[in-house]
């Protein structure tokens, strides 16, 4: 009876983790409803910082579970996509009509499929890379926008090409989470071991800039996090072409 009860029950730390991570989603959507964008914003990064916490702690601490990663993508669902999605449709997109809230639901669908295929490769794929942009880099890049936004204030430009970039950038994160680019996955990196003073002085710098500019530095950093998986596998593709052709040639 007691081994039973042990087998039905939950591991608590990363799962109390993931629900902190869940709230900050859910409360994403609160204060987008209310109009308090900026705020809503930071709620989705909040939301990530927990994301990563529970993985690593679930990993470090031998806990983790078949529940704990179906609950994690549950949590993933609402924080990295019905969120940020909201998030834009209300800043953005509510007077658009159908314009707006069919990019809104591309993007919410996008990251459901996302999270699904991801699930089903768990144990299978290729640690050092993504397929698909992941669902919290897509978040963090729509999220980063509107906060960058809101800190900038409002210019002369908005009404002509924010709307536009904005539904661009909603759709392409969108398409980019359910398409077969690949992304780095940072996973390599041993944070246990040992590693040399420079690159613990460049990570001290790296924070003192992202605190100087927060919204911007981060939008443009997951801007960039997008692209380069474009980039890679361009180059990629580019390559295994380049050896086809050396193929033939050899053959001939």
């Amino acid at each position: 009876m007691n081994s039973k009860k042990i087998k039905r029950g939950v591991y608590l730390l990363p799962n109390i983790l993931t629900t902190f991570g869940l709230f900050a989603g859910f409360f994403a959507i609160v204060l987008a409803t209310k109009g308090q964008y900026a705020d809503a914003a930071v709620a989705i990064f909040i939301a990530m910082l927990w994301d990563g916490l529970d993985g690593r702690v679930a990993r470090l601490t031998n806990t983790q579970s078949e529940f704990g990663e179906q609950y994690d993508s549950m949590a993933d669902l609402v924080s990295f996509g019905v969120a940020p999605a909201l998030l834009m449709y209300f800043y953005l997109f509510e007077n658009l009509g159908k314009i707006g809230w069919i990019a809104a639901f591309i993007y919410v669908a996008a990251g459901a499929l996302r999270l699904a295929r991801f699930n089903t490769q768990i144990g299978v794929e290729d640690k050092r890379y993504f397929q698909g942009l992941p669902s919290p880099a897509a978040a963090a890049l729509v999220a980063g926008m509107v906060w960058a936004k809101e800190m900038i204030g409002p210019s002369v430009y908005d009404d002509q090409y924010l709307t536009v970039s904005a539904w661009i950038i909603l759709v392409s994160a969108g398409i980019l989470m359910v398409s077969n680019v690949r992304y780095y996955s940072f996973k390599e990196i041993n944070f246990k071991g040992r590693s040399s003073f420079k690159l613990l002085l460049l990570a001290t710098l790296i924070l003192v800039v992202i605190s100087l500019w927060p919204s911007a530095i981060l939008f443009i950093f997951f801007f960039a996090y997008a692209i380069s998986g474009l980039i890679m596998t361009t180059v990629e593709i580019r390559k295994k072409r380049a050896l086809k052709k050396q193929a033939k040639k050899s053959l001939k």
